[in-house]
């Protein structure tokens, strides 16, 4: 049986990212998304919807997101779907589908800088290809398999 899951979104971080490293010492930061849709109803009427979404972002991916992305920076996400669940202190069953995040594209200006993180930048060896406009995040074949 085929399948498929991949994910594109263009939206804007509704807060900064939320980076973390697990006990490995891997870097792993989530996203928060705000996805907007606008259409006109059966009046005519244009409306507006938003859909929030988490994007989880990993590897040096993760620590340059939380360097370079601030609250209200657009972006392009590519990736899959992928749901986890846990129990929570209380014994509650819970669960989340969430975006996991391939690749991050910068929309805002090239060279803009979260205001706290305005140190020199530092190259990533080939992880960042940066043109006038945008800046192009993706993991090597190598991470990918590693999920």
């Amino acid at each position: 049986m085929a399948s498929f899951n991949r994910v594109y979104l263009m939206g804007n971080l509704t807060k900064d990212p939320e980076l973390r490293y697990t006990p490995q010492g891997v870097a792993v930061a989530n996203l928060r998304l705000a996805v907007n849709r606008r259409f006109k109803n059966k009046n005519g009427e244009l409306k507006e919807e938003v859909c929030f979404i988490t994007a989880v972002v990993w590897n040096k991916q993760a620590e340059t997101c939380n360097q370079y992305l601030h609250k209200g920076s657009p972006l392009f996400v590519e990736g899959r779907l992928q749901s986890r669940s846990w129990e929570d202190n209380a014994g509650q069953k819970k669960s989340v589908i969430e975006v996991r995040a391939e690749r991050v594209q910068f929309l805002g200006k090239a060279g803009e800088v979260k205001p706290q993180a305005a140190e020199p930048a530092v190259e990533l060896s080939g992880q960042v290809e940066q043109s006038s406009e945008n800046t192009w995040l993706g993991e090597s074949e190598e991470e990918a398999n590693e999920s």
